[in-house]
């Protein structure tokens, strides 16, 4: 991974959208079903909105039916950090853009693939580049 992006609270609230600030800065969510990616079938790569990182491709792109576009793997193992997250009360793991470390979603153990994993993860937190 390259080298991390680090920027002050009022660089990152004048780079992004409100939403995107509480989704990326604060590890917030959006409402199931609402976001722009979530039905979207295009062939491209989904950068990550704070920095622009390649994060995930259309290719690893599945309809899991949870609401939020889901991925079976990121484009490159190290484009995502995994952390332990505990609120809410149970125990998830909460994927973070590698280079900016913002909050992107989550990945669960269900789904489909060689690895079978869901990258559950929200499309305020990705740019969409289509493919040429």
């Amino acid at each position: 991974m390259t080298d991390k992006l680090s920027l002050t609270d009022a660089e990152w609230r004048e780079r992004l959208s409100p939403e995107q600030y509480q989704i990326l800065r604060q590890a917030g969510t959006e409402r199931a079903f609402t976001g722009k990616y979530e039905g979207n079938k295009a062939t491209g790569v989904y950068m990550c909105a704070g920095c622009g990182t390649p994060l995930f491709s259309s290719e690893t792109k599945y309809n899991s039916g949870s609401g939020w576009p889901s991925y079976t793997a990121p484009v490159e193992a190290d484009a995502v950090n995994e952390l332990t997250d505990v609120s809410h009360g149970m125990a998830r793991t909460e994927v973070r853009c590698a280079k900016c470390e913002g909050h992107l979603g989550h990945v669960f153990p269900d789904g489909p693939g060689p690895e079978g994993l869901r990258y559950c993860i929200n499309s305020a937190s990705l740019d969409f580049v289509p493919k040429d």
